[in-house]
C-alpha cells in the first residue's frame, strides 16, 4: 500500500507512468528561441575571441527539457554562417546556439517563422544544412519544392507512437524567396493535404505547429481561431502556437465527429530573448502526454503548463539565462519586479482562458 501510494505522488509530481499502465510518451513544447544583438554581444564576450558561448543560458531549463521524450521549440533565427551576426530587424545567428539549444534537450526545431527568409535564401538553405549536421530533426523550410515533397510527412516514432508534426507561418516578413527555396506557408488547402498524407503515412497523432498571431497581444484573434478550427475539423491532435512573444491561452476542446479531445495552444510566447516589456520577458512550456489506449489507438491524454522568464545579464560571466518559474531565487534580484508583473498577466490571461490546462507547479512568490 505505501509503495502504491509512493507512486501515486511521484506520478503526480513527474508525470510518469505506472508498470502496466498505457503505452504513452510525454512531449515538451517552449515558443520562440531569439537572439537579438544584446544576446549576440554577449555570447561573443563570454567566447573570449573563441566564438559564441551559450554554455550558461539552459542550465537552468535543461533538466525539464531532457526529461521530455520529446521536446520542441520554434528556432527564429537563421544560422547565417557569419562573420557577421545580427539581431532585430534581421536576424542571423551562429551554429553555436542551435547546439545550445540541442545540448539543453531539443529534439525538433520549428524553422517555418516570419524571420526564416531574413538573411535570404541563402542563409536558409545553410540553416537546414547546419541543423542536419548537428543531428537534430526540423521542419517548416525546405532546399526546394522537391525536397519539401520529400520530407513531408515527417513523422517520428516516440515511445512507440509514431506522431506526426507540421510547421506553418503566416508569411516571411514580405520577403520573397528568390532562388527556391520552400517555406511551409498558412494554407488551407495545402495544410489539409499535408495533414492527410501524415495520417496516411502512419502517423496515430498529428501536432501541428502554428505560426500566426498578432505580436503582444495576449489573447488569440478571430483569424486564430477559426484556423484552429479549420485544423481540428481536419482531424489533428494538438496545435501549438507561436509569434506573438507573448503568452496567449491553451485549451482542450472536443472533436465530436471523431470522438477524441484535442489541445489548442495559441501562443507560447517567448523562450528565450532581449525583449523588454514585461509581457515579452517570459513564455510558458506545455507538457503534453500521449497515450495507447486498451482500443489500440493513440491519443492526447492531458497537458500542464508552466512559466518562464528570460533573465538578462547580471555581472560576472552570467549570460542571458532561462528562469523557471518555480525557481524565483535564481532571477537577479533587480529583475525580480519585472517577472513579478510578468506572472501576474500570464496569470491572469491563463485563470481566466485556459481551459481543460491547469499549472504543474504552483506560482512561486
Amino acid at each position: 500500500m505505501l509503495k502504491t501510494l509512493l507512486f501515486s505522488l511521484l506520478s503526480f509530481v513527474t508525470g510518469a507512468s505506472a508498470p502496466g499502465d498505457a503505452q504513452g510518451a510525454d512531449l515538451l513544447f517552449v515558443g520562440d528561441a531569439m537572439q537579438h544583438q544584446a544576446q549576440l554581444d554577449r555570447a561573443r564576450e563570454l567566447g573570449g575571441g573563441r566564438g559564441y558561448d551559450y554554455s550558461g543560458c539552459f542550465t537552468y531549463i535543461a533538466p525539464a527539457v531532457t526529461e521530455a521524450d520529446y521536446a520542441v521549440c520554434n528556432l527564429e533565427v537563421p544560422l547565417g554562417g557569419g562573420p557577421d551576426y545580427t539581431g532585430y530587424p534581421c536576424f542571423s545567428a551562429p551554429d553555436s546556439y542551435a547546439k545550445a539549444l540541442k545540448d539543453a534537450g531539443f529534439d525538433l526545431f520549428l524553422t517555418a517563422n516570419n524571420h526564416c527568409l531574413d538573411r535570404r535564401d541563402k542563409a536558409a538553405r545553410r540553416t537546414i544544412k547546419a541543423l542536419d549536421e548537428l543531428g537534430v530533426d526540423h521542419i517548416g523550410t525546405y532546399h526546394d519544392a522537391a525536397d519539401r515533397e520529400q520530407s513531408v510527412p515527417f513523422i517520428k516514432d516516440i515511445k512507440g507512437i509514431k506522431v506526426g508534426f507540421l510547421n506553418y507561418t503566416y508569411g516571411t516578413n514580405g520577403i520573397p524567396p528568390r532562388e527556391g527555396v520552400e517555406v511551409a506557408l498558412i494554407d488551407r488547402e495545402r495544410m489539409a493535404q499535408e495533414i492527410r498524407r501524415t495520417r496516411e503515412a502512419g502517423a496515430e497523432v498529428v501536432v501541428v505547429a502554428m505560426h500566426w498571431g498578432i505580436e503582444y497581444v495576449l489573447l488569440p484573434n478571430r483569424n486564430q481561431e477559426e484556423l484552429a478550427d479549420f485544423l481540428v475539423g481536419q482531424g489533428v491532435d494538438m496545435i501549438i502556437g507561436g509569434h506573438p512573444h507573448v503568452i496567449q491561452p491553451m485549451k482542450v476542446v472536443r472533436n465530436e465527429k471523431e470522438g477524441k479531445d484535442v489541445l489548442v495552444v495559441y501562443s507560447l510566447g517567448n523562450f528565450i530573448s532581449n525583449m523588454k516589456t514585461a509581457d515579452t520577458t517570459g513564455g510558458a512550456l506545455v507538457r503534453v502526454r500521449i497515450e495507447r489506449d486498451a482500443d489500440g489507438k493513440s491519443r492526447f491524454k492531458s497537458a500542464s503548463y508552466d512559466t518562464l522568464f528570460s533573465a538578462k545579464p547580471a555581472g560576472g560571466r552570467s549570460n542571458f539565462t532561462v528562469i523557471p518559474s518555480w525557481m524565483p531565487d535564481r532571477i537577479p534580484a533587480a529583475q525580480r519586479g519585472t517577472w513579478q508583473i510578468f506572472e501576474r498577466g500570464a496569470k491572469r490571461i491563463f485563470d481566466a482562458h485556459n481551459v481543460g490546462v491547469p499549472r504543474l507547479h504552483a506560482p512561486a512568490d
